[in-house]
């Protein structure tokens, strides 16, 4: 069951990774045997011509490993919250080389009643050579409650030297009659070059007629990063009628920082879907600018600008405006976001906002997403 929206929770004394992680392969979960800690935090959103919802996370980490839960409820008719629907994740150490990391997804049934849907169960091994192994199996609940398999992942990660790591991941799929096809193979390599550079290679490779594995997609970046500012060039290439891999896109992204601390980052999109005689054109612009307050408050302004492919003619043209401030109050954090889009007469009005407090002020920034229409 996918969420009507997303709630992104980003950890400021976390560093970034610069390489890319396909969809599908699995979100790993590290147990941290520290002091205890937890927190809990809570979201309102409202967008247009949807039922506003109410979001509780909560975040426990003891010796025994980490439990986190979101409980997300809907406006009902009668002007109360209704439950939704749930996701449980708990994080066990199960030896010193492994975690097993179990989500259950939980849905309200016509009677209100809640009901198991999904469950996934994640073991990440640490091998003695080094490196990495992970298995991700997903089970979806049938009309009467049983679970089935209908996926498993597996991820091999390999540190072939302190500059060079390579991660293949294949994905098997249930053929509806017991058994898994293998479906999908992601395949990566990330090599540093000295502290500056990261090049990253991702392949999509899917099986043919007679099960052989033929590249399907290929992304090509690099990323480099001098301490003051993080460029970041990225090239999508597609398998086309003829079998050869040709360019379809490309991202290309600035990051820097001023004196005063205000970070500006930009990135453009180009697409060869509005390109003249096959050539890319840039399609979309995203700017942002953060700003920090001298009482600790952030706020973030973003403009994102696209192309009407329609009409390319016309060049690119703002379609949102967003505005986030996050401020510290007491031992709390309270978040607010409001996104206003262009309608059809060039107007802007607002589409979507929501407000967030948390009481993990110290280590927990916002990012919400605008809301998608349920499936």
């Amino acid at each position: 069951m996918q969420p009507p929206f997303s709630i992104k929770l980003v950890c400021l004394t976390a560093a970034v990774l610069p390489f890319y992680m396909a969809p599908v392969c699995a979100q790993t979960s590290n147990v941290q045997t520290s002091e205890p800690q937890s927190w809990t935090t809570t979201t309102e959103s409202h967008g247009v011509n949807t039922n506003p919802t109410r979001t509780t996370e909560s975040h426990q980490r003891s010796a025994d490993g980490t439990v986190d839960t979101q409980s997300v409820e809907r406006l009902g008719p009668e002007g109360q919250y209704q439950p939704y629907y749930g996701i449980e994740t708990k994080s066990v150490q199960v030896n010193g080389t492994t975690v097993r990391t179990t989500t259950r997804t939980f849905a309200r049934d016509g009677d209100g009643q809640r009901t198991l849907t999904q469950v996934t169960v994640e073991e990440k091994e640490s091998l003695p050579a080094g490196g990495d192994k992970v298995v991700r199996t997903t089970s979806n609940a049938d009309l009467d409650g049983h679970l089935m398999v209908v996926q498993r992942e597996v991820t091999d990660i390999r540190q072939v030297s302190p500059d060079l790591q390579e991660k293949k991941t294949t994905v098997f799929r249930s053929d509806g009659h017991g058994g898994m096809d293998p479906s999908l193979a992601i395949e990566q390599r990330e090599e540093r070059s000295g502290d500056r550079m990261v090049k990253v290679q991702t392949s999509t490779l899917v099986p043919d007629a007679s099960g052989a594995w033929q590249i399907q997609e290929r992304k090509e970046s690099t990323i480099k990063d001098d301490g003051k500012e993080r460029t970041t060039d990225e090239q999508v290439l597609r398998r086309d009628a003829e079998g050869k891999l040709t360019p379809v896109s490309r991202t290309l992204g600035k990051e820097s920082e001023n004196a005063a601390g205000e970070k500006n980052n930009t990135v453009e999109t180009y697409s060869r879907e509005a390109g003249q005689d096959g050539n890319l054109q840039l399609i979309q612009r995203a700017t942002s600018v953060k700003r920090i307050g001298s009482d600790g408050a952030r706020a973030t302004e973003k403009r994102v600008e696209q192309l009407n492919l329609a009409d390319p003619g016309t060049g690119l043209v703002v379609t949102t405006r967003t505005l986030e401030v996050i401020q510290p109050v007491a031992a709390d954090m309270r978040a607010t976001q409001t996104v206003q889009a262009r309608d059809v007469n060039g107007s802007f009005t607002v589409a979507f906002s929501d407000t967030q407090k948390s009481d993990n002020v110290h280590s927990v920034t916002v990012e919400i997403a605008p809301p998608k229409k349920a499936k």
